[in-house]
């Protein structure tokens, strides 16, 4: 398969759910990079807001809209993403590691890290999606290593899309905007990283000093990034979708791999 037919690889920032809804720069882009975007086969979202004991992968034939936020109004709570699921490609995706080591599971849909992009992405919902969880057990590493398993499903027509933060730091927001210094420092790390391919500076983050405390204070809303920086190939051009900050602490640099 070229270049051409090989499916993108990209990391989102979603931030606030009501960037699905509202008028903003960040929904904005993603209708923008919707329209650009060839029609996959499936979409294997890797989210924030799905972790297990053990990772697993969602089979379930029509995915459920999960509204796993509150103190919103009630127009996000009624908003639904009605697209199939894909149970060929998680069986093909648990076939693909031995002794169990990702499994099906059937009590998940799609939570707010993957609907409320997809909707921009693909509105019609007539392509089919399934996410994958991220294993309370693994370091960053693990996660790394079994992310560059799941590339070549590039090549089989499936779009990964990895959905998160950067920096993600909900208990110090500043809802005047203004960014610390430790946070543009730390996505300034990032960013640099990304350019260089330099992978063990994405998995060795605490390089970064204090800003990768206050910016990783745990690990979910990072993780979903290593998974899309894992599945980069050599020829791929990279580009980033969006730099700017939210509410001071919740970078929304957002990534792709083409």
């Amino acid at each position: 398969m070229s270049v051409s037919s090989r499916m993108p690889a990209m990391f989102i920032g979603h931030g606030n759910p009501m960037n699905a809804i509202s008028e903003n720069q960040y929904r904005d882009t993603w209708l923008q990079l919707g329209a650009s975007l060839p029609k996959p086969q499936a979409v294997l979202c890797i989210s924030a807001h799905w972790q297990t004991h053990g990772t697993q992968v969602c089979s379930v034939e029509q995915p459920e809209t999960i509204h796993d936020f509150g103190g919103f109004p009630q127009e996000l709570f009624d908003q639904r993403y009605p697209a199939p699921g894909a149970p060929s490609v998680a069986k093909m995706i648990c076939q693909t590691f031995a002794h169990g080591k990702i499994t099906p599971s059937t009590e998940w849909g799609l939570d707010h890290g993957a609907w409320t992009i997809l909707q921009s992405l693909f509105p019609q919902a007539d392509v089919p999606v399934l996410q994958l969880s991220l294993d309370f057990y693994l370091n960053f590493r693990a996660h790394f290593d079994l992310a560059k398993q799941l590339a070549p499903l590039r090549e089989q027509g499936i779009m990964l899309l990895g959905s998160g933060n950067i920096v993600h730091n909900l208990r110090i927001l500043n809802l005047n905007g203004e960014k610390s210094d430790w946070a543009i420092a730390f996505d300034a790390y990032i960013k640099n990283a990304l350019l260089a391919g330099e992978d063990e500076a994405l998995l060795n983050i605490e390089q970064a000093g204090e800003a990768a405390k206050l910016a990783v204070p745990t690990p979910e809303h990072y993780l979903p990034l290593l998974y899309i920086a894992a599945a980069r190939q050599a020829d791929d051009n990279m580009r980033f979708l969006t730099e700017s900050f939210d509410l001071g602490t919740l970078s929304m640099r957002s990534v792709i791999y083409r």
